[in-house]
């Protein structure tokens, strides 16, 4: 069985008295495209600092392949790409010239260095935008700029801290595909967001962060498991037969609100839709109004966090 292409075992990292990371353990699988989610202060950064040596961490520690990673060993961290949540471009140069800089600080150098530039550019969607100080730029191609400055040198794990900030659609969306071609040619990808939408859309597996500690790490649908759906309807009045009927129901929590609308808690919206209609016109009750909320990210998150995320 081949090693985790990234494991984190028990680490954590205090600034003073704050404990940013508390015993954070994860493991991501070879070519595996892993969520991150979590508030600001959460821990995200600081964890993929000390993954992409960084930072130091105060304890635990970090696998790459199997090898512990060392912030001196410049193989091991040539195998990382980080995309930072601040941009670490240079406005003065040209985009060409950037990822220029950014090959020759991994060694690359003359021939080789030149076609991996114009396949990048080519591949962030700026290559007509080559020779243009970074400084025209706007912010979107500025994030496109600083995913492909993450990899030029050709890493096979790639760490993304909120690379979608503040860009316009068209943007994320390159931004989207890029990564999801790389993804599918084989590279492992942490994908760190604010926003539950692109994770959910883009992560095979997702773990949640906050307050330093790791709460949850799952697949999309195992986390949507730990959640009930919810069928919201309403009838002219609630009738106590009605209501007896439903409270017999043993895989759904029933709940009144002002005597004419009822919510159903329930693991299987459709199929307990199915059995509400049939129930209401067994017993010829009008069914006035009918909203239906299937689980989804965010109302996992709220329920692990009990809070929303903050900008």
């Amino acid at each position: 069985m081949a090693a985790p292409a990234l494991e984190v075992i028990d680490l954590c990292k205090r600034y003073g008295g704050t404990l940013a990371l508390d015993r954070v353990s994860l493991s991501v699988a070879p070519g595996e495209m892993f969520g991150l989610l979590g508030p600001n202060g959460a821990g995200k950064t600081s964890l993929l600092s000390i993954v992409s040596a960084l930072l130091d961490a105060t304890s635990g520690s970090v696998r790459i392949g199997g090898q512990p990673l060392h912030p001196r060993d410049r193989d091991l961290r040539r195998q990382i790409g980080i995309v930072p949540q601040e941009l670490a471009i240079y406005g003065e140069l040209t985009a060409r010239e950037n990822l220029h800089f950014f090959g020759e600080l991994y060694g690359l150098s003359g021939a080789e260095l030149g076609r991996q530039v114009d396949e990048i550019l080519s591949a962030v969607g700026l290559l007509d935008r080559a020779d243009s100080r970074v400084e025209t730029f706007s912010g979107g191609m500025k994030r496109r700029l600083n995913l492909g400055a993450a990899l030029v040198h050709q890493p096979r794990l790639l760490l993304l801290d909120e690379p979608t900030t503040g860009v316009d659609p068209q943007s994320r969306n390159h931004i989207f595909e890029e990564v999801r071609r790389l993804n599918v040619a084989g590279m492992t990808v942490v994908y760190t967001s604010h926003y539950m939408e692109e994770v959910q859309s883009l992560c095979t597996r997702i773990g949640i962060i906050d307050h330093g500690r790791l709460i949850a790490c799952d697949t999309l649908p195992g986390l949507l498991g730990q959640m009930a759906g919810l069928i919201r309807f309403r009838v002219p009045s609630v009738m106590p037969a009605l209501r007896e009927r439903m409270e017999q129901w043993h895989d759904v929590q029933l709940s009144e609100r002002d005597g004419q609308v009822l919510e159903l808690e329930c693991r299987g919206v459709q199929t307990s839709l199915l059995r509400l209609l049939a129930t209401l016109s067994e017993m010829n009750v009008e069914l006035l109004g009918l909203e239906t909320e299937e689980p989804n990210l965010e109302r996992v998150f709220l329920h692990l966090t009990g809070r929303a995320l903050r900008d």
